[in-house]
């Protein structure tokens, strides 16, 4: 149950990802990273690896594009 809790919530990281790779939205990425992190604690309590891995993919595209917009922009 847990690891499906951790795939819904990097699903909607993912979907809010998209929307923060827009000019001048990129600090929406900071709001995504928690989401993501919520998202891989709960893939952590789950005996399978695919949720974790999957938010921790999404927060290090979102910390990416953090990195190239300068942490802001």
């Amino acid at each position: 149950m847990a690891n499906i809790i951790a795939i819904l919530l990097g699903l909607i990281a993912l979907i809010l990802a998209f929307i923060g790779f827009i000019p001048l939205l990129g600090w929406l990425n900071w709001f995504i990273i928690l989401i993501a992190g919520a998202g891989a604690v709960f893939g952590l309590m789950s005996e399978k690896n695919g949720g974790r891995n999957f938010c921790l993919l999404v927060m290090a595209i979102c910390a990416l594009r953090l990195w190239i917009g300068g942490g802001i922009i």
